[in-house]
């Protein structure tokens, strides 16, 4: 799934009228999104819901059932969990969109394939694994306002928008019993060109006078 000419730029501007939205209501109630027996919940929740508990979902959230294409937006604003069991419904909802506050967490003990998902502007991951390894819930920031290196957060440039920045995120760390780590890129001036072995990123716009910030997640 490729993002479409001007994506970007579209990105921007449904993430700043969502934030106007959020703003004037006062209440900030974060996304839950999750996939039980081939149907697609899409949840609202004013409160954290413990992972994978479906019932209490239901109950506590105001949920209701989409159909897989409606579900899709180019971004979410604030914070979104995500509860999957295969790798096919996360892509379909979070591939190429802009997400910054981000949480996963597997519900089921299916071993997954080593896929990649994109996923722009994407500042903190958190995941959860507890189905299928006992380890405790693992966090992730990625960008922030202080550090810019290989090995520490990237800074995120207020004149940038958040699209600049890519992280491609390997669905095969949720098989391992290790730690979330990050490696990211600066001054990639053509996604498509040093990365190769992505092919889906060919659509990917080369900007003039900026460039990206790449992020591998594994």
């Amino acid at each position: 799934m490729a993002p479409p000419s001007g994506h970007c730029l579209l990105l921007v501007s449904t993430l700043g009228i969502l934030a106007l939205g959020s703003f004037t209501k006062g209440q900030k109630n974060s996304t839950l999104i999750f996939t039980k027996e081939n149907t697609i919940r899409n949840c609202s929740c004013s409160a954290d819901i413990r992972d994978c508990d479906y019932s209490l979902a239901n109950l506590v959230c105001s949920c209701e059932t989409v159909l897989p294409l409606s579900v899709q937006q180019p971004s979410y604003h604030g914070h979104l969990t995500i509860w999957f069991t295969d790798t096919s419904a996360l892509g379909l909802l979070l591939n190429f969109t802009l997400v910054q506050d981000l949480k996963l967490s597997l519900c089921s003990t299916n071993t997954l394939p080593p896929e990649y998902l994109a996923i722009w502007g994407l500042k903190r991951l958190r995941i959860n694994a507890e189905a299928k390894h006992p380890l405790a819930e693992q966090s992730l920031l990625i960008h922030n306002g202080d550090s810019e290196s290989k090995e520490k957060p990237v800074s995120l440039h207020k004149d940038w928008p958040a699209c600049m920045y890519i992280s491609f995120l390997d669905m095969a760390l949720f098989n391992r019993e290790s730690s979330l780590k990050s490696y990211s890129i600066a001054n990639i001036a053509s996604v498509t060109n040093n990365f190769p072995y992505f092919p889906y990123l060919k659509t990917v716009p080369i900007l003039s006078n900026k460039s990206y910030v790449v992020t591998f997640i594994y």
